[in-house]
């Protein structure tokens, strides 16, 4: 589990109880049953919270809100800076971007914490491995930002957007994180050996990071050989920082090996508010049966609570779960199948009998707060010694036999008093060339061209207008170059 530096919200030498202001957001399909059980657990310890009830997702898409996200709902996490959230459906046909994301990037929630811990009286072919493991993922950039575009009837793109802040940022959240809880080892996850500079940034600088951090055993590790493996050893890993994109694919395959999505909980971390959610769907052919594992939930619930300070009602449910699981072996269909599975709200009464027992067959953790101070400090935008345009990148709808495009585009270029460097298809030189390519053509190309020295705007927009007389263009990338390094990379088979 994470604990979390307080933003304020606690002030340990109060000997009276506090009263906690948490928004609420029941959410889409089993959200209201599994959040409902968490709040039962939850309030069963003791701890007063005062549960602001809020809306987001389906039915607020079907209200017409493009977002998802009410206003009131914006509000109240802004108030209170902390929420516990179901799980929130984005329908198909209406609405627009997810109400997920659109949370995280409103509140710039950037890490995204997501524990992988093995569960006592949950078989699993891992049991008895001791997988004890986080991912610390990048929350708000990268692929998960959404930005899409059809550059041709039948060619789409989504830009990867990977920014050294946003890298920065993660990093340290993984580096104190792991401080906070006393593990040994950190790995990056990263596809750093294909995309040499978005995922590349995340790599280098954790390698930077690292050396602040001579206590930790930091290692860079390829992606997918991560997810192999933690499918193949997960116990050698303590905590993976990633970026986006990966880490929801890691964290679902992680979760797998201990139950399942029901015991995957997760926070959203932000420098000022903090969403508390499970990692899993809003499963709506489940909707009302009574049948759903809360948790993931109650897990995260967990978590909140130890970010708000109340460690013993945290370590309280933590080992009532336990006993449920293991002891009384009250267990949802998930885990057992539908033959002697408990409901969900058979689940929840017994969690909450066995609140204040221990269970003797783990280990507790020692949490402790994470240095805010480390994980927030200012990153600066690099700014080069010197930088120059190199060329330019156009982006094609084209249907014209290569031949004919590419001799229309040494026209364009000539007028231009540029050169046609190279014609691509996917990454791929196709023009010019001698040889017979094997490549199934698309409608789309990239033309690269290239001057003597820097290119100005002005030259730019020259290209432009010359390749515009000949062809339909659809997107531009400029090709610059920082401090004598190029900022864009070479197609397949270009000198």
């Amino acid at each position: 589990m994470i604990l979390y530096a307080k933003l304020g919200l606690v002030d340990f030498k109060l000997s009276v109880r506090m009263t906690y202001n948490v928004t609420l957001i029941p959410g889409d399909g089993i959200g209201p049953e599994v959040t409902t059980s968490a709040r039962q657990v939850i309030d069963a310890t003791g701890v007063k919270i005062n549960w602001e009830v809020c809306e987001a997702g389906a039915e607020v898409f079907k209200k017409g809100l493009a977002t998802g996200v009410p206003q009131e709902t914006v509000d109240s996490i802004n108030r209170n800076k902390v929420a516990l959230k179901g799980p929130l459906a984005t329908p198909v046909g209406y609405g627009e971007k997810s109400a997920n994301v659109t949370l995280r990037k409103m509140f710039e929630t950037y890490g995204n914490i997501r524990p992988v811990k093995e569960f006592p009286g949950v078989a699993t072919p891992y049991s008895g491995r001791g997988i004890d493991l986080v991912i610390v993922r990048e929350n708000v950039e990268d692929l998960y930002a959404g930005i899409e575009h059809m550059q041709t009837p039948s060619v789409a793109q989504c830009l990867k957007l990977i920014s050294r802040k946003g890298c920065e940022k993660i990093v340290r959240l993984g580096f104190e994180f792991a401080r906070s809880q006393n593990r040994k080892t950190i790995h990056c996850a990263t596809k750093a050996n294909i995309m040499k500079f978005s995922e590349g940034m995340l790599k280098r600088t954790f390698e930077e990071i690292a050396e602040e951090y001579p206590d930790l055993d930091a290692q860079h590790i390829i992606v997918d050989n991560c997810a192999h493996q933690l499918v193949k050893k997960p116990e050698q890993f303590e905590v993976i920082v990633t970026t986006n994109m990966n880490g929801d694919i890691l964290s679902d395959l992680s979760s797998a090996l201990i139950g399942g999505l029901g015991f995957a909980p997760g926070a959203n971390i932000g420098d000022n508010a903090c969403i508390f959610e499970a990692v899993h769907g809003s499963a709506p052919k489940y909707t009302g049966k009574n049948v759903i594992n809360p948790m993931a939930v109650i897990l995260s619930g967990i978590m909140m609570l130890r970010h708000i300070g109340e460690f013993k009602a945290a370590l309280d449910i933590e080992h009532a779960l336990y006993i449920t699981c293991a002891v009384d072996k009250v267990l949802t269909r998930d885990v057992v199948g539908d033959a002697n599975c408990a409901s969900t709200t058979k689940f929840t009464e017994t969690v909450i009998k066995n609140l204040g027992r221990r269970y003797e067959g783990i280990q507790d953790r020692a949490y402790k707060a994470i240095s805010i101070n480390n994980t927030n400090i200012p990153v600066a935008p690099i700014q080069p010694k010197e930088r120059f345009i190199e060329g330019i990148d156009i982006f094609f709808e084209n249907t014209k036999p290569i031949g004919e495009f590419g001799k229309l585009m040494e026209e364009a270029a000539l007028e231009a008093s540029v050169k046609l460097k190279i014609i691509t298809s996917r990454g791929m030189k196709i023009y010019p060339t001698t040889e017979n390519t094997t490549m199934d053509l698309i409608d789309q190309v990239t033309a690269r061209f290239v001057g003597d020295g820097s290119l100005n705007d002005s030259q730019l927009q020259k290209v432009i207008a010359s390749v515009s007389t000949r062809a339909q263009w659809a997107h531009i990338e400029k090709l610059q170059v920082f401090d004598g390094k190029a900022g864009y990379t070479k197609a397949h088979g270009e000198d």
